[in-house]
């Protein structure tokens, strides 16, 4: 009887062995596949594109080595006049750079009350919204807060929570973003996927038939598979309203055209604007946090990146930079993703430097650069002239710099941290000039002299760099 109890255990304790070494295999074969292991980097164009009725939706290929690294998964959406795209949530953070246009977005949070409150008698033909005229004779409307975006913005959408936008202006809403696959609200895979609450990928998408595939396996009507009779049980409402919800409307898409022009209650924009610079104008570090200035439910979720006197880096001769971190954007804290957009003036470049904290995912909105990668052997990784549309990684450590063409060079870079910080190799704040003489006399084998050349001459100067070695 022993021996059986003796084998059974034993059994038992490899079984559980078994599967141990199992999971491990696995957790070391995903991360693997997300270590920098490449002999090159270079810019890249967007590889999946999907048509929809109100706008289009391009991926860049998240099987690329440099987004592996980087664990993001970039994507840009184009939303025409009028158009609407329609609610979704994903379960990774993503930090969205609106490049062109005007519009509205809302981000519904869990649990969250609706505190925009309005009351209007609607008129349609339709027979589902006749019977809820005639149910309640009007329909009140609530809702939580809708935001203004305009070109420049940065805007901060947590994991889980579902969100829709409109273009109400007169020109195409273009939308840039990364969705953070690595960060730990996303306990699913690296693959990125979306829920989409209404729509679905229309079958007329561009592309052959494994992107169709793909992008059916990505973007998907979350109702589709409910059993219509419990979903209008839960409602309480008719199941012809339901098979509305679940119906995928492929010549559709993932985006609409409104059936008309949309508003939404608000409050007026100036105001709105005077109350949150006074509500954060007054924050001065992140030691100031005590959890208590705002709460989950009015998160500010957007700054701008297009104000020159707000810059946090500024030169006459070469450019500015302005970047949105956790002290900006509070909300950032939680996603642990920050942003900056610079504006190299022609023939200034950007000093050489790595990135302390999180990789950099670059991408071009005007002009051209050169830009040059260095990895940890000394090898090239990257030496191309970038355009606009462009996007590349530079990872963390890395060493990199950038010269911008005769028409200046633009960009917006996604960071996978929310305090980012750089170490400049060549300027004012360079890690040359913090060293001693002694220590670059002997290190590069040169005079104190030409010591003193290498860590002055730069003046005042610092990451931004005037072409031709010009002074402030």
């Amino acid at each position: 009887m022993a021996s059986i109890n003796f084998l059974l255990v034993l059994s038992l304790s490899l079984v559980l062995l078994s599967a141990a070494m199992a999971e491990r295999q696995t957790r070391l074969q995903l991360s693997e596949e997300q270590q920098c292991r490449f002999q090159s980097l270079s810019a890249a164009q967007p590889s999946q594109r999907i048509e929809s009725e109100g706008g289009i939706t391009e991926l860049w290929d998240e099987r690329q080595d440099q987004f592996q690294c980087a664990g993001v998964v970039a994507m840009r959406n184009t939303l025409r006049p009028n158009g609407l795209s329609l609610p979704n949530y994903h379960p990774a953070p993503r930090l969205v750079f609106i490049e062109q246009g005007q519009g509205f977005i809302s981000i519904t949070f869990p649990g969250c009350a609706e505190t925009y409150h309005a009351h209007r008698t609607q008129r349609t033909r339709e027979s589902t919204e006749e019977w809820e005229r005639k149910q309640r004779g009007s329909v009140r409307d609530l809702h939580q807060k809708v935001h203004r975006i305009r070109r420049g913005d940065i805007i901060a959408l947590p994991a889980g929570a579902a969100h829709w936008a409109y273009n109400d202006g007169n020109e195409e809403l273009i939308a840039v973003s990364i969705n953070d696959v690595n960060h730990q609200s996303n306990q699913l895979d690296q693959k990125f996927r979306a829920f989409y609450l209404a729509g679905g990928v229309p079958r007329r998408s561009s592309g052959g038939g494994g992107q169709q595939e793909q992008a059916r396996e990505t973007f998907q009507n979350i109702f589709r598979a409910f059993d219509t009779k419990l979903l209008a049980e839960a409602y309480n409402v008719p199941e012809e309203i339901i098979k509305r919800m679940q119906t995928e409307e492929e010549e559709r898409g993932l985006s609409v055209i409104a059936r008309e022009h949309m508003s939404f209650i608000r409050p007026d924009e100036e105001q709105e604007q005077g109350q949150e610079q006074e509500q954060w104008g007054g924050r001065q570090s992140a030691a100031d946090h005590n959890g208590l200035e705002e709460t989950f439910c009015t998160m500010k979720i957007l700054s701008s990146v297009e104000n020159r006197r707000e810059a946090d880096i500024y030169s006459r001769q070469a450019g500015k930079v302005n970047v949105v971190d956790s002290h900006k954007l509070p909300i950032l804290r939680f996603m642990d993703l920050s942003a900056e957009k610079g504006n190299l003036y022609p023939n200034a470049l950007l000093s050489i430097h790595w990135a302390q904290h999180g990789h950099s995912i670059v991408y071009v909105t005007r002009g051209d650069a050169q830009v040059q990668i260095v990895n940890h052997v000394g090898q090239n990784m990257m030496n191309d002239r970038v355009k606009q549309g462009d996007m590349f990684v530079v990872p963390q450590y890395y060493t990199s710099t950038a010269t911008a063409g005769n028409n200046g060079f633009e960009w917006v870079s996604f960071k996978t941290t929310g305090w980012p910080m750089r170490s400049p190799m060549a300027g004012y704040t360079s890690v040359i000039r913090a060293m001693p003489l002694q220590v670059l006399t002997n290190a590069y084998q040169m005079s104190p002299r030409q010591a003193e050349g290498l860590k002055m001459n730069r003046g005042g100067q610092s990451y931004l760099l005037a072409p031709g070695g010009k002074q402030y």
